[in-house]
């Protein structure tokens, strides 16, 4: 099964804390990327620039946004395992504490102030989305998008990349560009209820059980996967459709 990725999102929590310090071109995507993490964090720390709009929150979690912005661009942010420093409840439900190191690192992860990291990449306590706009960059999911897409191209040819992003993540990564095609065969997975109809907090938590299924037991036996024995699991070629209830 080392042949599977899964794409999954990060989370707008974030434990805090860390070890050491925290660089932009730490971790496996360090050496493409570490340039263009400089330049968000750059744009980021530019005066007047972090601010409640910018980073999205209020009250003391816009204090502690702000203030590990402020680290960021000081070099004195502390690293987390990314597994580590996302709490949401897609995490939570992936477990991924009693994942190995392997099941770890198979896991990607599209990030607006990073670009993508694995999950035992080194990620800094930050606040950002890839809707927001930075100075001499612009939205940020369009700003990433090339730059995401080729270190996805760039991997080990034939990994089949598992798609569990929601839009707003997906939208920094070109699923259809044809020399990522050529390396690797993608499959999206969308998680609806009865009415087919997107949902919230219990798609989270079946899309975190779902991934784990994916990298303990990989795309055999897929069909038959149940979430509490209410899912149902349509396989396609290029897609899986999860319904919930």
């Amino acid at each position: 099964m080392a042949d599977l990725l899964l794409l999954l999102p990060p989370s707008e929590g974030k434990a805090t804390g860390g070890a050491g310090r925290w660089r932009p071109g730490g971790g496996s995507f360090g050496r493409r990327l570490g340039r263009h993490r400089s330049e968000v964090i750059a744009a980021l720390t530019t005066p007047d620039v972090a601010t409640e709009r910018t980073l999205g929150v209020r009250g003391q979690l816009l204090e502690r946004a702000i203030d590990a912005t402020e680290r960021l661009g000081a070099g004195t942010a502390k690293a987390l395992p990314a597994w580590q420093r996302y709490t949401g409840v897609v995490w939570e439900h992936l477990d991924p504490s009693t994942l190995d190191d392997e099941q770890r690192r198979r896991t990607l992860v599209p990030s607006a102030l990073l670009g993508l990291v694995t999950g035992l990449d080194p990620v800094p306590d930050h606040r950002l989305k890839f809707s927001v706009s930075l100075p001499d960059i612009g939205r940020l999911d369009r700003w990433w998008r090339p730059q995401v897409t080729a270190a996805l191209a760039a991997l080990p040819r034939g990994m089949v990349i598992i798609d569990l992003l929601p839009n707003e993540h997906r939208a920094a990564i070109d699923l259809g560009d044809p020399a990522l095609r050529r390396r690797h065969p993608v499959v999206r997975v969308e998680f609806t209820d009865i009415r087919g109809a997107a949902v919230g907090h219990d798609a989270k938590a079946a899309k975190g059980r779902f991934a784990r299924h994916l990298l303990i037991r990989g795309l055999h036996g897929v069909d038959g996967w149940t979430d509490h024995g209410r899912s149902v699991v349509t396989a396609g070629e290029t897609s899986l459709a999860v319904r919930l209830g």
